[in-house]
Parts: structure tokens; sequence; C-alpha cells
């Protein structure tokens, strides 16, 4: 994983979010010669945990990442798979 990408992705979303977990993961090996991996544009997995998700449908927590990732979507990430979970979703997950 670009350390530096992924340092920048996790600074932007716990200067965004109230973070009680966030894993980022580099799966862009996993797509080589695709033509976003060509470009530069790596591909990443984001499992965030935050109580701003509560009552949010799933397209809104989506939402609410890229738009705090905002130029980095544009530039520097391809592809992004989230699994945003409320604070009590996550709670209710690990019981």
């Amino acid at each position: 994983m670009s350390a530096e990408t992924a340092a920048r992705i996790r600074e932007i979303l716990a200067a965004r979010f109230e973070i009680h977990a966030l894993e980022i993961e580099d799966d862009s090996a996993l797509h080589a010669g695709h033509a976003g991996a060509r470009e530069g544009g790596g591909h990443y997995r984001v499992f965030i945990v935050s109580p701003a998700f509560e009552g949010c449908s799933r397209v809104l927590r989506q939402r609410m990442i890229y738009d705090a990732l905002g130029d980095m979507m544009k530039k520097e990430i391809h592809a992004l798979a989230i699994r945003a979970l409320s604070a009590a979703e996550a709670t209710k997950q690990a019981h």
C-alpha cells in the first residue's frame, strides 16, 4: 500500500468523522492491468465505524465518505470499497 495515500485517507476521514475504528487496505495488486491501475489510481477498501453514520442509509454513508475524500477520488483513488457502520451497529455486530 502506498503509505502516503493511506495516511492521507486516514487523516482526511479522521478530520471529518469521529472515528471509532478505521481500516484501510490497498487492493491495487488484485487489479494489475486494469485501466485504473495503469493510470495510477489505486483500488482501496475502507472499513470505518463512526457515530456520524447513525440513521444514514448505506448510499448516504458512501456519499459522505466520497465527499470527504474529494480530490483524492478524482486523482489518486480509482476504486473504493466502503463498509461504513454506526457505532451502535458495530457494537451490535460484535456481540
